[in-house]
């Protein structure tokens, strides 16, 4: 009774335990991500409705406060500053701007430097990250996941050109903070480009090789499957053959006595 009791209960356990897993499978990302949107949303509430006045604040008029109309608030008043300064009013006050903010030794380096990255990362004319691939560091043997930014450019590419390289300008992400890394100069041919996409990349670096990129799951499962078929028909050729050697030797074997038989 006993014996035929705990079988039953250790397999109510095992699948009480997959459906709980498969229930944090699908129910964390989501919590995780409304948690984040909240968090953001709260944040910018928290920064923008301070200055907003009360006349113009929904809230004012409500028993309960609304979450969003910060950020609202903070998209449009950037839009109308972006159309305002599409025109030539606008860029001249952004260029005078500009100009008193350039005279200024520490905010005009932070200034241009913020300018510059958002420029480049905002901007459809650029080709940062849009490729990955691997390099082998720290040294020879290792390879490491880099996101490829654009081909050098500047005084390292003059530089590296006098010495007869081409190089490209990558970016080593660090595990599992991707937004952290270190900025290399890799000659073209010391870097192999993968298939997969920046996206793929960036969850391969911070699920730390756990989660691999779901075309590159199906080659290693053809290549799994190709290997399988393989071993299975070269075992199925070395039994044939070892049945034919088997018969090979039987038939020596007889060879005498049918000869004595025939005599």
């Amino acid at each position: 009774m006993t014996s035929a009791t705990t079988p039953h209960r250790s397999h109510a356990l095992t699948r009480l335990r997959n459906y709980f897993l498969t229930g944090l499978v699908i129910t964390a990302p989501l919590v995780i991500t409304l948690y984040l949107i909240w968090t953001v949303v709260q944040w910018v509430d928290s920064w923008v409705i301070p200055y907003v006045p009360a006349v113009y604040n929904p809230s004012t008029y409500l028993p309960y406060k609304i979450p969003g109309i910060g950020l609202l608030i903070a998209i449009f008043a950037i839009t109308v500053i972006g159309f305002l300064t599409a025109n030539i009013i606008g860029r001249s006050i952004v260029s005078y701007g500009e100009h008193m903010v350039g005279r200024m030794p520490l905010v005009r380096n932070i200034y241009n430097g913020l300018k510059q990255i958002f420029s480049t990362v905002l901007s459809g004319e650029g080709s940062s990250f849009q490729k990955v691939g691997l390099i082998e560091y720290p040294r020879p043997g290792i390879w490491s996941l880099v996101f490829i930014a654009t081909e050098t450019r500047g005084e390292v590419r003059r530089k590296m050109e006098e010495m007869g390289k081409s190089t490209l300008s990558v970016f080593l992400p660090t595990t599992p903070n991707p937004t952290s890394g270190f900025l290399l100069f890799v000659p073209k041919d010391q870097v192999t480009i993968l298939d997969m996409s920046v996206e793929d990349g960036a969850k391969l670096v911070i699920s730390a090789g756990l989660v691999v990129p779901e075309k590159k799951q199906q080659k290693l499962q053809e290549l799994a499957d190709a290997a399988k078929t393989k071993a299975a028909a070269n075992e199925a050729a070395s039994g044939q053959a070892e049945n034919r050697a088997k018969s090979a030797n039987g038939e020596d074997a007889d060879q005498p006595a049918r000869k004595r038989r025939t005599a």
